[in-house]
This record gives C-alpha cells, sequence and structure tokens, in this order.
C-alpha cells in the first residue's frame, strides 16, 4: 500500500522540480512565446534572437537589481 502513495510523492516532487527549473532557466518563456506566435499566426522569432530580446529588455528596464 506504500508503494502507490510513495510513488505519487515522488512524481509531485519531480514535476514541481521540473517546474521551478523551466521557470528559472526561461524555457517556460520560450514555451509560452512560441505559443503567443501560434495563436496570432506570427512566425516566431529564433531563440538566439529571443534571448538577445529578453536580455536587452531586462537591461533597459531593470526590476530589483543591486546594480
Amino acid at each position: 500500500m506504500r508503494t502507490p502513495a510513495l510513488r505519487a510523492t515522488a512524481l509531485k516532487t519531480g514535476r514541481g522540480i521540473r517546474w521551478y527549473l523551466r521557470q528559472v532557466t526561461g524555457e517556460a518563456k520560450w514555451d509560452e512565446h512560441l505559443e503567443r506566435c501560434r495563436d496570432h499566426g506570427v512566425q516566431p522569432m529564433s531563440r538566439r534572437d529571443f534571448e538577445r530580446h529578453r536580455s536587452e529588455h531586462s537591461e533597459k528596464n531593470p526590476r530589483a537589481r543591486c546594480c
């Protein structure tokens, strides 16, 4: 009886870790960009251009940063 509960807990933990890592690395933002482009029927920019745009945007619009 403990095995299914333990498996469910392990899966839930793994999904949480995967979600967190995707948020931290920006992978989720890339997927959101692709989905928005698909919804609007627009050709998505390349991954390199997307990351460059994100970097430039964060430099021009700093949030909670010390420098």
